[in-house]
């Protein structure tokens, strides 16, 4: 049937009827409604969704009754459906400060997501923990990260959906056809050339990190959404994308850029004629600016935004055996990853050293306000959160240099 330019298949219109339930009706009404509003011609059914909007911090009473009030009639997912960070260590948040009061509200946001069938994996970076799609796989992510990783490292199809979306996608199964799931709205509009090679180093987080507020910030700063062609980029791990994937979301509003030799799509595409220069004086003073609370007494450390793999990990536990740090230090990851480096042996070493995972959660939705005043980090995505939501200052080292810090 035909609601306005959108066509729905006959399942699908059950769902906008209300003839599966009314959890089921609202979530169709949503995919529906943005449908309309991007003039997609038709629903597309999606094969994995991740949620944001997970953390009590952010969701408040409105969110949570939101949530509870959708879980009521029974109505499950259809599709596999994974959530983002949470607001705290789901089993360790007492020894990292949380409140009984936060963790209850906490417990009662991650129970009713439980009753719609979404698994509480409480990752940004569901793709490090078996939740990868394929190559030009149409999914519904809502965290910019992992949007961004999966879109351009992937080569998945997927906008950035928002919390409310993302849920609605589980719940129909289904997603509209329009934005990044086109293949027309994936071609490059602009290349970005980096002139000079990054030092050719183990674990340079903080220099993707940085780069990618650079090149985010350069090619939006007329206010065009542009799709970045990036040539130079190359050698570059998982880790040091994922950070960038990070930075350039974050700064930039991206959610797909290409890099030559490096991801999927980027031989489907000739080089934009329009282009830009990345030099190396700029990415200098871009780390700069992400350094400027270096000057600050800092008594908060964090690495693991986005979440830590385990490579990251091993390093960590490396660098640290035998050693004591002197500051509130924590590891933020996916449960998965870190019941692996529990396997491994690596979070003895790591926590006989003073610092502590917080698995589950991250430093940018977890309840920091007030609590600390000064960060060090390798994540420029930590950076930005740090002053804009939680009104510390922060500064952007390598991730050696951050263990090097904790512990002198």
């Amino acid at each position: 049937m035909r609601r306005s330019s959108l066509i729905l298949t006959t399942e699908e219109d059950a769902m906008l009827n209300g003839e599966m339930g009314k959890t089921i009706q609202k979530a169709m009404e949503i995919i529906v409604g943005l449908g309309k509003i991007y003039q997609a011609k038709r629903l597309i059914p999606v094969s994995s969704v991740q949620v944001a909007g997970v953390s009590y911090d952010n969701l408040g009473e409105a969110g949570l009754h939101f949530l509870e009030s959708l879980a009521q009639d029974g109505a499950k997912c259809r599709v596999p459906t994974t959530l983002n960070p949470a607001g705290m260590d789901l089993h360790n948040w007492r020894n990292l400060g949380i409140s009984s009061d936060f963790a209850e509200k906490q417990w009662r946001v991650l129970n009713a997501y439980e009753q719609l069938g979404v698994t509480t994996t409480c990752t940004c970076t569901p793709y490090l923990i078996g939740y990868s799609p394929k190559f030009h796989e149409h999914i519904a992510w809502s965290e910019s990260s992992a949007v961004c990783y999966a879109n351009s490292m992937l080569g998945a199809f997927s906008n950035r959906e928002g919390g409310p979306s993302a849920l609605a996608a589980g719940l129909t199964g289904r997603t509209a056809e329009y934005g990044f799931h086109l293949d027309g709205n994936r071609i490059p509009t602009i290349t970005v050339i980096l002139d000079f090679p990054l030092p050719n180093t183990e674990f340079r987080t903080h220099l993707f990190g940085a780069l990618g507020k650079l090149i985010g910030e350069k090619i939006t700063s007329e206010g065009k959404k542009e799709i970045p062609i990036i040539v130079g980029l190359i050698n570059a791990s998982t880790e040091e994308m994922k950070s960038f994937s990070a930075s350039i979301a974050t700064y930039g509003g991206l959610a797909l850029f290409h890099a030559s030799g490096l991801t999927p799509e980027s031989d489907l595409f000739p080089l934009p004629k329009r282009s830009i220069t990345i030099s190396k004086t700029e990415l200098e003073q871009t780390l700069q600016q992400l350094q400027t609370g270096l000057e600050q007494q800092f008594d908060f450390i964090s690495l693991g935004c986005p979440h830590l793999s385990i490579r990251e990990i091993k390093r960590i536990a490396e660098l640290v055996q035998g050693k004591q740090v002197k500051v509130e230090f924590w590891l933020t990851t996916a449960r998965k990853t870190k019941e692996l480096a529990d396997q491994l042996g690596y979070s003895e070493i790591i926590e006989k050293s003073g610092i502590k995972f917080a698995a589950d959660t991250c430093c940018v939705v977890a309840p920091l306000k007030n609590r600390f005043r000064a960060m060090l980090t390798d994540s420029a995505k930590a950076c930005f959160y740090a002053k804009s939501k939680n009104n510390m200052d922060a500064a952007l080292i390598s991730f050696d240099q951050v263990i090097s810090k904790a512990i002198q």
